[in-house]
């Protein structure tokens, strides 16, 4: 099992991408603001449809995640097939039958557990440990996104991630379980190998022209040339758009002062606090109990408040502040649950707050430090706002040019040049494109993308010499595009071909021949021990192979070892073909602890997956799942079908 979850673990988290529950993964940050009606609806979740622009989205969106993940291993047909589909739309109905859930729970997230999630994002903490604000700013901006469209999204997500975790939690693997498997782990065998190299018998390989020509026709796909075509395109997206839009200085200005706030800092406060935890569900003596406690602390730091600190770590219940004596370092508004930053935005630098109640229980604070709010002036952000400007400006502008540019692609199909003249498109030009995107090139290349390549070599394009339709190859990314020429498939000549063919026969009929040799031997061995020819006897287990030739080992520990020596025989295709012996079996004398530790964990997790699986399929049937049109071969389990 384990060595299933190592050798697998790729596929498994393909798996999970398509199955569990993180949002992110797999559907963008825009996921959760897709839930649109529309005739196009191809499930019904919970009264809410799944639409066929939502599922094209998320095919899109994961297959250039794959793509960046494997980049020339990924192979895009993976998902083009009725299953990968059919696993697609199960992963958005996942989504919503989760996402209700989480709502008729009225699951909720804090501020402070959505402010630490924040904290967390890689790259925003800066050089001095402080938040960097700006930076984050940026960031969402470059995915036309304000902090509070992100942190709706992500407080939306933390609560669906509530509900998946708890299910999860209560998964367990039973120690028996787990010691009887890590046993079968740890199992050791003594072995001898005997390898009957392919590369030995070459010698003896007698290749005629018959097998050479049999071979090439035999395996033509091995050796054709992939249909390919020669094609104009023009794209049109918001940084063309943008670029044929001019920003005046008194454009710039007016922005400038309606906008002043986003170029520069809000004034932020450093404080210290004593946590007295108190949950909202905590009963009123044990709250009376807290407020009587953090009263005591509030008396003893205002009567020497060079203490604070000193208190704070004896006292506070706060793990994240109370070693640091209860300082918060800096922060803005918005960033603490209200009633503390209200208390904390009226002390003066070093006042002592009276208690102060939130969610999480009774505050004492003291303001440490105040950083007033600055401003940068309108030169040192013109260039910025010019760009913010345009980028507003492109947006809305896109889609009124997105419908010429589909109707002009589509009326004056005979060239790509109308479009180009009107919409001041610059017209490229790119060879040797095949009907799959090649690894070699950029998947972000407009032209590289699946879906324009499959209209590029339809019937339309290539045979009636039409404009491709309009393809969004990515969100406000429109392509098109013409072929000028196209190749068919060809096969190479076999004289081009003939010493390569040849290499290949006497290969195969050399492991042939190795092959034959090896269980020529195994058959004696069976019949009689005898241990010439093998060679020094290796430990092996199904964690170390130990000399031995790794293709083998999965093989060796499944022999039968009722009766020792045993014996196995192992196709190690090109390589040739191994015999092995194993002569004794046992366990190791000591036992890796933290392995083991980490194996019952894997199985604790499986097990976890199971239980969430299972009960996303009971989420389903609660939630009245229907599939208005399939998109795989067979609905999903446990869902109706119109």
């Amino acid at each position: 099992m384990f060595e299933f979850i190592r050798t697998h673990r790729r596929l498994m988290q393909f798996a999970l991408l398509l199955f569990i529950f993180p949002s992110f993964a797999f559907f963008g940050l825009e996921g959760y603001t897709r839930f649109r009606e529309g005739g196009n609806a191809i499930a019904k979740v919970a009264g809410q449809t799944i639409t066929q622009q939502e599922f094209d989205n998320a095919q899109r969106e994961q297959m250039e995640r794959l793509r960046q993940m494997f980049g020339g291993q990924f192979d895009p047909k993976l998902l083009d097939t009725p299953e990968a589909k059919q696993n697609i739309l199960d992963g958005l109905i996942a989504q919503r039958v989760i996402a209700a859930e989480a709502a008729k729970n009225n699951l909720a997230v804090s501020d402070q557990a959505l402010q630490q999630n924040i904290l967390a994002i890689p790259g925003l903490i800066g050089a001095d440990g402080k938040f960097d604000v700006e930076r984050y700013k940026s960031l969402l901006a470059a995915q036309g996104m304000t902090p509070a469209m992100y942190e709706a999204r992500l407080r939306q997500d933390l609560s669906l991630q509530q509900v998946s975790s708890g299910v999860q939690g209560t998964a367990f693997a039973p120690k028996t379980v787990a010691n009887r498997l890590s046993d079968l782990n740890d199992q050791q065998r003594e072995v001898q190998e005997i390898l009957f190299k392919a590369s030995d018998f070459v010698s003896q390989v007698k290749v005629t022209d018959e097998m050479l020509k049999a071979y090439y026709e035999k395996n033509a796909k091995q050796f054709e040339i992939p249909e390919q075509v020669k094609a104009e395109y023009v794209v049109l997206n918001n940084d063309v758009v943008a670029s044929q839009i001019t920003v005046s200085d008194a454009d710039i200005k007016s922005y400038y002062d309606q906008n002043a706030s986003r170029y520069g800092e809000e004034e932020q406060r450093r404080a210290s606090h004593i946590l007295i935890k108190a949950d909202k569900s905590a009963s009123a003596a044990d709250k009376a109990a807290a407020k009587e406690k953090a009263e005591k602390l509030l008396a003893q730091v205002r009567k020497n408040p060079a203490d604070f600190a000193k208190v704070a770590k004896e006292n506070s219940q706060d793990p994240g502040s109370a070693e640091r004596g209860g300082d918060l370092d800096f922060f803005g508004k918005g960033m603490m649950v209200k009633p503390f930053e209200d208390a904390a935005f009226k002390l003066k630098q070093g006042e002592i707050s009276d208690v102060v109640e939130s969610d999480f229980g009774y505050h004492i604070i003291q303001l440490m430090a105040v950083k007033p709010a600055t401003a940068k002036t309108l030169d040192e952000v013109k260039e910025q706002i010019a760009a913010d400007i345009k980028k507003q400006l492109a947006a809305k502008k896109f889609a009124e040019l997105a419908e010429q540019f589909n109707n002009t692609v589509y009326e004056q199909a005979d060239s790509l040049k109308p479009v180009a003249d009107k919409l001041k498109l610059k017209i490229e030009t790119v060879s040797g494109l095949t009907r799959t995107p090649n690894p070699a090139t950029a998947p972000t290349a407009p032209y590289n993308n699946p879906k324009f390549l499959a209209a590029l070599f339809s019937d339309e394009a290539i045979k009636n010499k039409r404009n491709t339709e309009a393809v969004e190859v990515a969100p406000n990314t429109l392509i098109a595009g013409h072929v000028i020429e196209y190749k068919p498939v060809t096969r190479r000549p076999f004289e081009e071909v003939q010493a390569a063919v040849r290499e290949r026969v006497v290969q195969e009929e050399a492991a042939a021949l190795a092959k034959k040799a090896g269980e020529s031997k195994l058959a004696k061995l069976k019949s009689g021990d005898d241990a010439a020819g093998f060679g020094e006897t290796k430990v092996v287990s199904r964690t170390k192979a130990q000399g031995i030739t790794p293709a083998a080992i999965p093989v060796v520990m499944k022999t039968d070892t009722t009766k020792l020596p045993a014996f196995a025989g192992v196709d190690l295709g090109a390589q040739g073909y191994g015999v092995y012996r194993i002569t004794k079996v046992s366990q190791p004398a000591t036992t890796d602890t933290a392995r083991r530790q980490g194996e019952q964990q894997q199985i604790g997790n499986a097990l976890a997956q199971q239980e969430a699986l299972a009960y996303l399929e009971a989420l389903k049937k609660k939630s009245k799942v229907e599939i208005l049109k399939p998109v795989g071969t067979t609905p999903a389990e446990g869902v109706e079908t119109k």
